[in-house]
Formats: structure tokens, C-alpha cells, sequence
């Protein structure tokens, strides 16, 4: 019986880390591809500003990217706490 009870905990877990790095990742694929789309388009209508734009569009990508990482680092506290 307690094989069963470890199994369904071993199920859950790994459903949970799934969900947890799925739905954490589509936040940092959403705000990223928005802020390289506004910023091409302000590089389009001002050519001259590209080096400004690209600067803020990459450092606003690095800080969203960092959402992807702690959705990472939870999802695998969640697979590998119960094994330590």
C-alpha cells in the first residue's frame, strides 16, 4: 500500500514541476517577443535610436528572462527535493 501512495507522490510531483516550468515559461515568451516587436518598430521609425532601443530591448529581456529561471529552479526543487 505504501508503494502505491509513493507512486501517486511521485505522479504528483512530476505533474507539478511540469506545470510549473509549462505555465512559467509563457510569461517570458510573451513579454519577450513583445518588447523585441515594439522595439524593431521603434527601430524602424527611427533609425537613429537603434543603439538606445536595442540597449534597454536586450537588458528588458535579460530581467523577463529571469521569471523562466525561477519557474526552473522551482521546478526542480519540486522533482529532486523528495529524493534528497
Amino acid at each position: 500500500m505504501e508503494a502505491i501512495a509513493n507512486a501517486i507522490i511521485d505522479a504528483a510531483r512530476a505533474l507539478g514541476a511540469a506545470l510549473c516550468m509549462g505555465i512559467g515559461a509563457i510569461g517570458p515568451a510573451i513579454g519577450e517577443g513583445n518588447a523585441v516587436g515594439k522595439a524593431l518598430e521603434g527601430m524602424a521609425r527611427q533609425p537613429e535610436a537603434a543603439g538606445n532601443l536595442r540597449t534597454n530591448m536586450i537588458l528588458g529581456c535579460a530581467i523577463t528572462e529571469t521569471t523562466g529561471i525561477y519557474a526552473l529552479v522551482v521546478s526542480l526543487l519540486l522533482l529532486f527535493m523528495g529524493v534528497l
